[in-house]
């Protein structure tokens, strides 16, 4: 599985393109804005884009759907309970005084235990919520993609409407401290981090 990050987005979201060379397919998490880099990546690699997948439905995490999805003819892949937010994302950009575009709908609704594939790998999905209701985790190949669940030493806001303290806790409890330790855990903002290492130095854990 190779794993690429890029930046994008006016709160410089992680956005992952995930992909199987030699089956010439790859899945893109969580474009922010700013695609055309990872078009152009699609391109020379020669892979055709699968899906994009969302791991949640806040603005900077969806406003760079209608662009890629339009570039490549991928389907929006989203946990249903979130699917209200895609639609709000330039009205939520506004409070943070930055600017996003609202997102197309989801193409199609993933929920606990589905799998994702790209190639020969497959991705489990996981219910992750409290950052948000429709919060999922994209499990698999000792890889978490994790959205704003956990970051390095920390974990996503709350305060936010649908989140829950109570219920992210309950989230990484059940969820990601139960994945074996040295899975890799890809978070929306900042560094990666390992699970064993968030068991050992992260508080919420």
């Amino acid at each position: 599985m190779m794993i690429e990050t890029f930046v994008t987005g006016p709160l410089e979201t992680n956005t992952y393109l995930v992909a199987d060379e030699k089956a010439g397919e790859a899945l893109v998490i969580d474009p922010a804005g700013g695609v055309a880099p990872i078009v152009a990546r699609l391109t020379e690699l020669g892979v055709k884009l699968k899906a994009i997948v969302i791991t949640h439905g806040h603005f900077d995490h969806v406003s760079g759907n209608r662009a890629l999805a339009e570039a490549t003819g991928a389907p929006i892949l989203a946990h249903q309970s979130d699917a209200n937010l895609f639609s709000k994302a330039e009205e939520t950009a506004d409070f943070f005084l930055v600017k996003a575009e609202n997102s197309p709908p989801p193409d199609r609704f993933l929920q606990e235990g589905d799998e994702v594939t790209v190639g020969a790998y497959s991705l489990r999905v996981v219910h992750t919520p409290g950052h948000s209701p429709g919060g999922i985790t994209l499990a698999g190949d000792g890889k978490a993609f994790c959205g704003d669940l956990v970051f390095f030493g920390s974990v996503g806001r709350t305060d936010l409407p649908g989140g829950s303290q109570e219920i992210l806790r309950e989230s990484i409890r059940s969820k990601i401290a139960t994945l074996p330790e040295d899975t890799v855990l890809y978070p929306g903002h900042g560094p990666e981090t390992t699970v064993r290492r968030e068991k050992a130095h992260n508080p919420f854990f």
